[in-house]
């Protein structure tokens, strides 16, 4: 009888390590064999989608400084300004994309539905370069002060489109890494350390289709035509969604769990509101959840530090049950680490408004260049593609030697 009871424990610890540890469940919320989803063969069908978006999302950025001063007749200032305020929404919109994914409907659905949104608005940004009553005038002129403005309509669509596709942008950038990060179960050591492996493979990831939109498509659009320079990232773009839907079976997800914003209003909250209260000598006195609470969701239990500490007073424990007085250590935690993460945002602005002039003022001094290559010549927003180069190679160096040194 007892060496029945003791088959059935080991038998149910032996399935217990079968299924992932960190909360991850399929679509319909139930546990997931570890052998069955995720690792590098989920990873592989959200590999092919980045580089498809990032070939579609370099090839228009890279040039369309360009498109706007040489089809639409913009003034460089108009045009430069037009494109850095594109880009600032492209790199705006995931924080919204985030919030949606973290607190309602997962990181699966609206990776979907932003998806579906960003191939819209390049199947719309290819018609307005394709289709003739969309198309801008054409214009020989030198000075472009002087050509034929496009109408209402035909400018209507392109910026139509072309914010479309940055909304899309939004949801897709904010999710696709962290469901790619999602496919890996910190809780097993052989998965932990690809998953350090896997952000510096997706790096490179971005930067090879940054490198062929930049080169490629861009050659294709100044030396071919814009409606064949957009269509080709378009069909891509389609393919890239069906690879997506393909891989379904084999990914892991997260049930959505609130996001770290209102984590963190939160705490700030809890903490101004008990500001006078003596933090206890002992940190086992300040209030925190079950370890068996945390293991439900997947997470860690993380014991309380002396860094910010002015924060674990929300945890100190008072006569309020209140969610918004009384917060667990854990929680407190968390917010710091969110709270620790603001140097390192702060201190990369100046080195984001220097890469901001690539697209812009970079590609119009490329164009008195002579770029000539015998009789080849080059295209002038190609001379960006020097930068993913060399970050490319970077990429290869830092996890190849620096991170095993």
């Amino acid at each position: 009888m007892s060496s029945v009871k003791s088959g059935g424990v080991v038998a149910e610890e032996t399935l217990t390590e079968l299924h992932t540890q960190d909360g991850s469940v399929d679509l319909k919320g139930n546990p997931i064999l570890r052998s069955k989803r995720g690792v590098w063969k989920a990873c592989s069908f959200l590999v092919v989608y980045e580089v498809f978006e990032r070939f579609a999302f370099y090839g228009i950025s890279s040039n369309l400084i360009l498109y706007l001063t040489k089809k639409l007749h913009q003034g460089t200032v108009t045009a430069a300004n037009n494109v850095t305020n594109w880009n600032g929404t492209i790199w705006l919109a995931p924080v919204i994309g985030a919030y949606i994914a973290d607190a309602h409907l997962g990181r699966y659905w609206t990776f979907l539905i932003a998806s579906l949104i960003h191939v819209t608005g390049m199947c719309l940004l290819t018609l307005s370069v394709s289709v003739k009553g969309l198309k801008p005038p054409s214009c020989t002129l030198e000075n472009v002060a002087e050509c034929k403005e496009p109408s209402t309509l035909q400018l209507s669509v392109f910026f139509t489109a072309l914010y479309m596709f940055g909304v899309g942008a939004g949801g897709t950038k904010a999710n696709m890494i962290i469901l790619g990060a999602d496919q890996f179960d910190e809780f097993y050591p052989k998965e932990k350390l690809q998953k350090f492996s896997f952000f510096n493979w997706w790096m490179f990831t971005i930067f090879f289709g940054a490198l062929m939109g930049n080169t490629f498509l861009v050659y294709i659009q100044d030396n071919v035509g814009w409606s064949l320079g957009y269509g080709i990232p378009t069909i891509g773009l389609a393919i890239a969604v069906l690879v997506f839907l393909a891989g379904t079976p084999y990914y892991r997800h997260k049930l959505p769990m609130g996001s770290p914003f209102t984590t963190t209003i939160n705490v700030l909250f809890s903490a101004l509101r008990k500001w006078r209260l003596p933090l206890p000598t002992d940190s086992q006195e300040l209030y925190e959840l079950n370890l068996e609470e945390y293991s439900k969701k997947g997470k860690c239990k993380i014991a309380p530090t002396t860094t910010l500490r002015f924060l674990n007073k929300a945890a100190i424990k008072t006569d309020s049950m209140s969610a918004w007085m009384l917060i667990p250590v854990t929680q407190v935690e968390e917010t710091k680490q969110m709270l620790c993460l603001f140097p390192i945002m702060i201190t990369s602005i100046l080195p984001s408004t220097m890469v901001a002039q690539v697209n812009t003022l970079f590609v119009k001094q490329g164009t008195t260049l002579d770029r000539g290559l015998g009789n080849f010549q080059i295209p002038p927003a190609s001379l960006a593609s020097f930068v993913t180069i060399s970050m490319l190679i970077s990429v290869i160096i830092y996890d190849r030697f620096f991170v095993r040194i």
